[in-house]
């Protein structure tokens, strides 16, 4: 990694999980394999910012350490990078596997359990699903209804604010937001 760690994929050590490894790398990783619309990606730490965004509309009470939780649910793609749902799907479960083990030691390396509590997996789940369907929407070229049968079309996000526009941003800007938003909810 460019902090200088090095991180054994098959056995991963939270002591080797750097803040400054996984902003970077996820603000590089494009969703959706780049093919979206914009000057630049719509890089996985857009998407993490969003989900953060979206689970706190869901939950306007969610501690700060499971707004967190959903800032890294996707840091596992810093080492390995984004795969489309219907590739892992096809990859099987040594690759869900392997994925969910990096998010259990990035869990730790911040101070979360390994696995989190059922209703705030849900929750993640449910943003990041909604957060699937405006980046769909809004930038990969999908209609309303294709969208919805993909997934789903989001409830619970009526009040202002609801789906925000989605514009994207260069990389080293994606990065310093995603990095201070953790460090904003690390010292909360």
């Amino acid at each position: 990694m460019l902090s200088g760690r090095r991180l054994d994929l098959l056995d991963p050590s939270p002591l080797d999980v750097e803040l400054e490894d996984i902003a970077h790398g996820l603000a590089r990783v494009a969703r959706w394999n780049g093919q979206t619309i914009g000057d630049y990606s719509f890089s996985v730490a857009e998407h993490s910012l969003l989900v953060e965004k979206l689970a706190c509309a869901l939950s306007p009470e969610l501690e700060p350490r499971w707004r967190l939780a959903a800032l890294l649910h996707d840091a596992p793609e810093y080492v390995i990078g984004d795969l489309i749902s219907p590739f892992k799907a096809a990859v099987g479960l040594d690759y869900r596997a392997f994925e969910g083990r990096l998010l259990q030691i990035i869990h730790v390396r911040f101070g979360l359990p390994g696995l989190l509590p059922g209703p705030i997996a849900a929750l993640i789940k449910r943003a990041d699903k909604a957060a699937a369907y405006a980046e769909a929407t809004q930038l990969a070229g999908f209609s309303e209804a294709e969208a919805a049968k993909y997934f789903g079309r989001p409830r619970g996000l009526n009040a202002p604010g609801g789906l925000p526009r989605l514009k994207p941003i260069p990389a080293a800007e994606a990065e310093r937001r995603y990095r201070r938003r953790i460090e904003a909810l690390q010292r909360a």
